[in-house]
């Protein structure tokens, strides 16, 4: 079973999350680093209603996860018209080694568990990018299910 840590984002990690957000398997479907780069260093202010996370293994930092009320983000891609009810998550591998082990499907069980202790009720919905299968698979392995019509993974917490 893989073990992994999730730590509140700090200062000093804003080196290795421009570095990740910059290499060529994360900027694909990131594709703006400087804008995520600008949501953790505000991550204080105006982003902190997100919940950002560096992922270790072993005590390594391989990658990055982050939790939120979707009526606080406001994006485009869902209608959500009360706070504390669907949340959404966001998460990536930054280190190339920790690639295609499980590692994605671990984090995604984690930031889960996180919003169950908060929202054991809340419904979670996600949107990766299509063509992120492997995004895809790691949701579908924690039990999302792909919404057609509303093309994104749900899963309702019980």
């Amino acid at each position: 079973m893989l073990e992994l840590t999730l730590r509140p984002v700090e200062d000093s990690d804003i080196s290795r999350f421009e570095i990740w957000l910059n290499k060529e398997h994360i900027l694909k479907y990131y594709h703006d680093a400087d804008e995520w780069l600008n949501e953790i260093k505000e991550r204080h202010g105006a982003f902190a209603f997100l919940n950002h996370f560096i992922v270790s293994a072993n005590e390594i930092p391989i990658g990055f996860g982050q939790w939120y009320d979707c009526f606080n983000a406001k994006e485009e891609w869902y209608a959500v018209e009360k706070p504390n009810e669907v949340f959404s998550i966001d998460y990536f591998i930054g280190e190339e080694d920790y690639l295609k082990k499980g590692y994605g499907k671990a984090i995604v069980k984690a930031l889960v568990e996180l919003i169950k202790q908060q929202q054991p009720d809340a419904r979670i919905i996600v949107q990766p990018e299509p063509e992120n299968t492997a995004s895809g698979k790691a949701l579908l392995a924690n039990g999302f299910i792909y919404d057609e019509d509303k093309q994104y993974y749900e899963k309702v917490l019980e």
